[in-house]
């Protein structure tokens, strides 16, 4: 657990400067090792900070993820030694992200340097640092144009990314790298899943423009609104009309062709998104399996307001002493990667993992398919599920598994690489679909 320090309670929660103060304590976690929702709860739990200003340290600390390699470049040519303590460090990341996307982030430079001092200021342990966090603000403004094309030599600097994250990708897709990397780099937009129970499309499109929150079908049951929005706005969401589920995503439940009576087993199910699609298409006895019994309560959570029902299950993928024997129609395997698709909605995953990470998740994951395809009935389905752009983690991890199983291989769409467009817009994840032999 990190350490959240509480800034002067004369701050405004409105002000630029008490978000920085906490976006900064954020991002100092990320450092630290926590992941980003992680480090942010605790600000949230700690700080008491209301709804509006949850939204904007959120929305600061998210941006300073993106822009990592970039403002760790600028401070190694603005500072002699990284600022320490690690919350100094944290608060230049978020204003330097700032001032380098001054015009997208809607923030005047002389505003964000004011209140980065001013977040100093207020913070017991960073008052100290006030001239420094000026200083360092100050220069970068008046040698901008120097400083940044020195800071964008380095792959980091250019890209925000790993050395070998970026190696990586050139590796396995050479024609694509530069675009994925792009579209990693943006913000992603709210996509919904309507619920087929409840409405049609062309209904819930109907509902959301009468609402003022007009968007467009990205797919059989996606709407991608135009400008995103808190859920507690979106028509008919409380109701479970409709649910947050990236496009690419919802084409797990569709690949299973589930039909009701259907005995499915949902592994790995947690935060639950496939699990209430997959209940939205039919009438099934699904059983929800994830190792942590506090990430089922969301997914308990998920289907009440979806008013679907699941048999949630805590227990290992890996082991059998949670299944009751009777074998299963249909499984979806959404096994643990490195989440390497989805790093524009995770942004700091990219700063978290480290290269042998995909070795130990693939191996993991291998044994969890190996355990769950006893379970399913000769003639059934398997879909393995990553959202994981490494060939080791998801092609290589397919192929391996029909050898050593025998499965026979459906159609599926197998990489589906991130895209970021006005066209098409999903996040990066790996299908591969499997039947048993058998009558």
């Amino acid at each position: 657990m990190i350490q959240i320090s509480l800034i002067s309670p004369s701050a405004k929660a409105d002000s630029l400067a008490y978000q920085l103060a906490y976006a900064a304590q954020a991002v100092a976690g990320v450092r630290a090792g926590s992941a980003l929702p992680q480090a942010l709860a605790q600000v949230f739990s700690r700080a008491g900070s209301p709804p509006p200003a949850r939204g904007a340290i959120q929305d600061i600390s998210y941006r300073a993820m993106r822009r990592l390699g970039i403002t760790d470049a600028l401070l190694a040519l603005l500072a002699n030694k990284p600022p320490q303590p690690e919350a100094l460090r944290g608060l230049l990341d978020c204003a330097l992200a700032l001032l380098v996307d001054e015009e997208e982030a809607g923030y005047d430079s002389f505003t964000v340097v004011d209140q980065a001092v001013e977040a100093a200021a207020i913070s017991p342990d960073m008052s100290f640092a006030k001239g420094v966090v000026n200083a360092i603000l100050r220069r970068f403004l008046r040698e901008r144009a120097t400083l940044m094309p020195q800071a964008v030599k380095t792959p980091p600097g250019t890209w925000n990314y790993p050395t070998w994250w970026i190696d990586r990708l050139k590796a396995a897709y050479p024609e694509d790298w530069q675009r994925i990397l792009h579209a990693g780099n943006q913000a992603p937009p709210l996509t919904l899943r309507v619920n087929r129970r409840q409405a049609t499309v062309e209904q819930y499109l109907a509902t959301l423009a009468a609402a003022g929150m007009p968007g467009r079908q990205v797919g059989p049951a996606a709407v991608r609104l135009d400008k995103p929005a808190p859920v507690q706005q979106i028509p008919g969401f409380a109701e479970g009309m409709a649910s947050v589920q990236d496009a690419a995503a919802q084409l797990a439940a569709l690949l299973l062709d589930v039909a009701d009576g259907m005995r499915v087993l949902d592994a790995c199910a947690a935060p639950g998104g496939k699990t209430g699609h997959l209940l939205e298409l039919a009438d099934i006895d699904l059983q929800a399996l994830d190792h942590d019994a506090r990430r089922l309560a969301r997914i308990d959570e998920n289907l009440q307001r979806l008013g679907l029902r699941a048999r949630l299950t805590a227990g290992d993928a890996r082991e059998g002493d949670w299944w009751d024997g009777q074998p299963f129609d249909r499984i979806l395997a959404d096994v643990p990667c490195t989440a390497s698709g989805i790093v524009r909605r995770h942004p700091d995953i990219r700063w978290l993992r480290r290269k042998t990470d995909t070795a130990q998740l693939a191996t993991l994951s291998a044994q969890i398919l190996d355990n769950l395809w006893q379970m399913l009935l000769p003639g059934g389905k398997l879909l393995l599920v990553t959202c994981s752009l490494w060939p080791q983690e998801s092609e290589q991890q397919a192929l391996a598994f029909a050898q050593r199983n025998d499965a026979i291989r459906l159609p599926a769409p197998g990489q589906l690489l991130p895209t970021a467009s006005a066209e098409t817009d999903h996040d990066g994840l790996f299908y591969a679909l499997f039947q048993k032999t058998g009558a």
